[in-house]
């Protein structure tokens, strides 16, 4: 049985090589708040568990049985956010610290009978995929909002990070999930937004939302 802490590296592993392409020591410190000598023991150990490959001056790589740990973690992080809501009522905004207590969990049973209670969703209340029980993930490549162009008509499937602070801002500007956007203009300067969505006519978002807004294309 894996420790809290183990499979916290783990996660974030996972995290940086699925955004960044790679994992390397100092930015796993940077990340999880903890010192580098630190971070090189834990290298090893995970190493020798045969969940990472480590060697000196290279990017950390998850082994195939890594993956499937790291996976299933979020799996059991990403459902338990979605019950969170589906069945609690919390707001998408409250639900990551929670889940991230309720990950470490060692009980397969537990999170096979929230999935049927939840009808087997694809996708967390944050439009991130879950991971299915044997670890498989179906990634689905969206736009970051940013990426388009004034004219386009797009709908809102995920964001890329789930901060409260950044869902709260979403909460407050009525912009979620399944949301269709016509973007009006852009500002060639700084990359400011005007949009158009639901009964807000003219909207302005700033360069750092948009990138942190996911979205697919709408046919015209």
């Amino acid at each position: 049985m894996n420790t809290h802490t183990e499979e916290n590296y783990l996660k974030a592993i996972y995290n940086l090589s699925r955004v960044k392409g790679e994992a390397n020591v100092n930015e796993l410190s940077k990340q999880l708040d903890i010192k580098m000598p630190t971070v090189n023991s834990m290298m090893k150990k995970l190493a020798e568990k045969g969940f990472i490959i480590h060697e000196s001056y290279k990017p950390v790589r998850l082994t195939s049985k890594g993956e499937k740990e790291a996976a299933l973690i979020i799996r059991k992080h990403r459902l338990t956010e979605m019950f969170l809501v589906e069945k609690m009522g919390f707001g998408w905004d409250e639900v990551h610290n929670i889940a991230e207590q309720i990950e470490h969990v060692q009980s397969p049973d537990f999170f096979a009978k929230m999935d049927q209670l939840l009808g087997y969703p694809k996708i967390d209340p944050h439009g991130s995929p879950i991971p299915d029980k044997n670890g498989k993930m179906e990634w689905v490549e969206y736009h970051k909002l940013n990426e388009c162009k004034a004219g386009d008509i797009v709908n809102f499937k995920a964001v890329t990070h789930s901060s409260d602070d950044f869902l709260k801002f979403l909460n407050s500007r009525e912009l979620l999930l399944g949301t269709t956007i016509k973007i009006l203009s852009i500002e060639a300067f700084d990359g400011t937004m005007t949009i158009e969505y639901n009964k807000r006519k003219h909207e302005i978002l700033s360069q750092l939302v948009c990138e942190r807004i996911l979205v697919a294309p709408i046919k015209k």
